[in-house]
């Protein structure tokens, strides 16, 4: 999430100002809707007054329908016609009412007016495009079609909203495009942390991106050409210094006396594992890369470390089931188990070291005191626990970096009289 952050953040933005613009263009087709409604429904009164008429002078109904069709109204007659209507119909609008008739009423003495209440309700009917105006009275019911009126669609409304949708995804998509360079550039920076050191920065165009994914490339061939004449430098020294320890091992074993001749060939040997280190140490930290990386059993890994220490196999315990695996690169794994299990053999009374697994970490125990520093002060070069012993204080150090390598680290604990080391994720 957080390498898309600014993409996420520039949808967020577009999925607001959308929902804002469509609530906004909502409101106003609702208002908008209501007044059309309103306005419209007021021709029922012009209805209402040609019924009147018709119910006050006792009309014909063909001069009835005449008046209705002047302003567009014609009755729908018939059971079948005017339920085919309802049966499809919205209510846009009903008013009921009460209205006073006055009729006249003739006798033999003398003709008079008399005045009577009459209910009327006014329904405004939509179906299948058309408006129709339904009339209840006490004396019957008449459902009639306005030819002139349509049902409301909001047509300037509508481009309003799809014009200010267009231009919001337009710009959306703009900025996309401008954003569409430093994701890639991203992702070349990612490859290139990764230890893909051919991969290229260089962008055409003058704007920023482009700029800083220039220089990014010429950065780039800079820290290639440092850092092969590094490992080239230190691939040179450490060839160039084997030689003559090789030559002093040999002559070495031309010494006639024991004392001098064990005294030197401990020197040599102190001296060639010292290079071994600095080139294990120098591959972790140059990034060795995945290349190496396989699956492989911790039993087989701890097997290996224990070939390599040389030590006696009763000295180590190992607690961990055969289907225990770890993703590594297998000789820098055992490696890192070797110096782990040399440390924990050096520094403990009674020459014991317990591997076990503790849910996904790997433990390494041995009895002895408490580490005097933090183990930060540990994984320093050229730091140890006991300056006389035979150490040259690299073996946390080469651990920490293998280790690191592997996106793993080394914490501590102290429980006890028993020191505990964990391999556990970064």
């Amino acid at each position: 999430m957080r390498r898309n952050a600014v993409l996420l953040t520039i949808l967020f933005a577009f999925a607001v100002t959308l929902l804002s613009v469509t609530f906004v263009f909502w409101e106003f087709y609702k208002n908008n809707r209501a007044q059309y409604i309103d306005n419209i429904f007021n021709k029922y009164t012009v209805i209402t007054q040609i019924y009147r008429e018709h119910m006050m002078k006792h009309t014909s109904e063909a001069i009835l329908e005449a008046n209705l069709a002047v302003y567009g109204l014609s009755n729908i007659q018939g059971d079948k016609a005017v339920r085919a209507v309802f049966d499809k119909a919205d209510v846009l609008k009903r008013v009921g009412f009460q209205e006073v008739v006055r009729t006249m009423h003739f006798s033999n003495e003398a003709m008079h007016a008399l005045d009577r209440v009459s209910d009327l309700r006014a329904t405004m009917l939509e179906s299948q495009g058309k408006i129709y105006f339904f009339l209840e009275t006490p004396q019957g019911r008449f459902l009639l079609l306005d030819e002139q009126l349509r049902p409301y669609f909001p047509t300037h409304l509508l481009s309003a909203y799809l014009t200010i949708v267009f231009v919001v995804v337009w710009a959306v998509f703009i900025i996309w495009r401008r954003i569409r360079p430093l994701r890639l550039l991203t992702k070349r920076v990612i490859r290139y942390a990764e230890g893909d050191r051919n991969v290229v920065f260089r962008m055409k165009g003058n704007n920023e991106i482009a700029i800083l994914a220039n220089e990014l490339e010429q950065a780039r061939k800079n820290i290639n050409t440092l850092i092969e004449s590094r490992t080239l430098f230190l691939r040179n020294v450490m060839h160039e210094l084997k030689t003559p320890i090789a030559k002093g091992r040999i002559s070495a074993e031309m010494l006639a006396e024991p004392k001098q001749k064990a005294r030197f060939n401990n020197i040599f040997l102190r001296l060639e594992q010292l290079i071994n280190e600095f080139a294990m140490i120098e591959e972790a930290s140059s990034g060795f890369g995945n290349k190496n990386i396989g699956t492989y059993r911790l039993v087989d890994l701890i097997d290996e470390a224990i070939d390599q220490s040389m030590l006696e196999p009763e000295m180590i315990t190992v607690d961990i089931e055969s289907s225990e695996r770890m993703a590594c690169d297998f000789t820098m794994m055992a490696t890192v188990i070797k110096n782990m299990i040399d440390n924990g053999v050096k520094y403990s009374p009674d020459k014991r070291v317990t591997i076990r697994m503790e849910g996904k970490e790997l433990v390494f125990e041995n009895r002895g005191e408490k580490l005097r520093h933090p183990l930060r002060y540990y994984v320093e070069p050229f730091t140890k626990e006991h300056p006389a012993r035979n150490s040259f204080g690299l073996g946390l150090y080469l651990v920490d970096a293998i280790l690191h390598a592997h996106g793993l680290q080394l914490a501590y604990a102290y429980d006890n009289g028993v020191n505990r080391f964990y391999i556990t994720a970064l």
